[in-house]
């Protein structure tokens, strides 16, 4: 199974919530940039291909404690997507896992059982389980399907040299609670227009690239998640391109298209 990256095409972060958590408001839209996951049953657990994998591992053992079996599957990861970028591949590999090893149970978790297992394993998680762009809010787990156009190229930029620390980390630091409703609000109204370039800028992190990539044509462009991946869209790929070569000496760059 194809495990696409995702983009965060607003990010908007409010206070803490009871749980610990911060309430968010946010667009997630796939990217044609994708790993691979391949399972397969076995005589035990085995996850291959990526050392740094933790997420499909715990995805696949709480979906075997769940459906009350042993975790007899192998894994196997092909990485194509930055790791720690803000763009979910851990995340979007777990529900790759939890789909695949889930078709193979004699009897089948439901939607719903999966998608608690998805939010135990990370906030990212549940979009991966249906196709289409999504807001999600609450904590990021609680998904409603939008209606987002489609037809834009996508250029990704992973600065070169870029650390990103930890998600947790990132948003502990975080203490700009204050307007979320205002910036709630202009983020649903942008999606009732259908107008990407209205949503407002993410408040977990910025980037001067995004600016740059403005200069060069974009109509959005911002970081992704928590960084320190930053994207640019584009009206036509050419244009996409152009600023991908521009860029090119910054870090890596990748140009696609959205991915439903």
């Amino acid at each position: 199974m194809r495990a696409p990256a995702k983009i965060n095409l607003a990010l908007v972060v409010g206070p803490l919530r009871p749980d610990g958590k911060h309430e968010l408001a946010t667009v997630y839209q796939r990217v044609e940039l994708a790993d691979e996951v391949v399972l397969e049953p076995a005589g035990s657990l085995a996850v291959e291909g990526f050392e740094g994998d933790t997420l499909v591992r715990a995805a696949l053992e709480r979906l075997a404690a769940a459906a009350g079996v042993a975790p007899r599957w192998r894994a196997r990861i092909e990485k194509r997507i930055p790791v720690a970028a803000g763009l979910g591949g851990g995340s979007s590999d777990a529900a790759s896992a939890l789909l695949l090893a889930n078709a193979l149970l004699p009897a089948p978790l439901s939607h719903g059982r999966l998608h608690a297992l998805a939010t135990g394993l990370g906030a990212d998680v549940p979009f991966f389980l249906e196709p289409g762009p999504k807001l999600g809010t609450g904590d990021g787990t609680t998904l409603e399907p939008v209606e987002l156009r489609q037809d834009y190229a996508v250029l990704l930029l992973l600065p070169r040299g870029a650390a990103k620390a930890s998600t947790a980390s990132v948003y502990a630091r975080f203490d700009g609670g204050e307007g979320f409703g205002e910036r709630r609000a202009r983020l649903l109204a942008a999606l009732a227009a259908g107008d990407l370039a209205a949503l407002p800028p993410n408040d977990l992190a910025s980037s001067p690239l995004a600016a740059r990539l403005r200069e060069l044509g974009a109509f959005r462009a911002d970081v992704s998640g928590a960084g320190p991946c930053v994207y640019g869209c584009f009206e036509e790929r050419a244009g996409a391109e152009r600023a991908a070569e521009a860029l090119a000496e910054l870090g890596r760059v990748w140009v696609g298209a959205p991915e439903w």
